[in-house]
């Protein structure tokens, strides 16, 4: 089974890298359309951490993962 996540990497106000996951991107995302979306999210502080709140931009990527199962339940 293929899954993707696109994942959100913040700074939060320790200086650490907080991750928020979005299951099922859309498959045409733009990285303009991704910074805004990320800007709006430290704009209005829609999220915090147990950093803190967050504070910057650090990078944006989407994760393809392909589980094949040997033995199923």
């Amino acid at each position: 089974m293929l899954t993707k996540r696109l994942e959100l990497i913040f700074q939060n106000a320790a200086g650490r890298r907080t991750t928020l996951a979005v299951q099922d991107p859309r498959d045409n995302l733009t990285e303009a359309e991704v910074r805004a979306a990320m800007e709006l999210i430290l704009d209005r502080n829609i999220f915090t951490s147990p950093g803190g709140d967050l504070t910057a931009i650090v990078g944006a990527r989407i994760v393809t993962r392909d589980v094949t199962d040997i033995i199923a339940a």
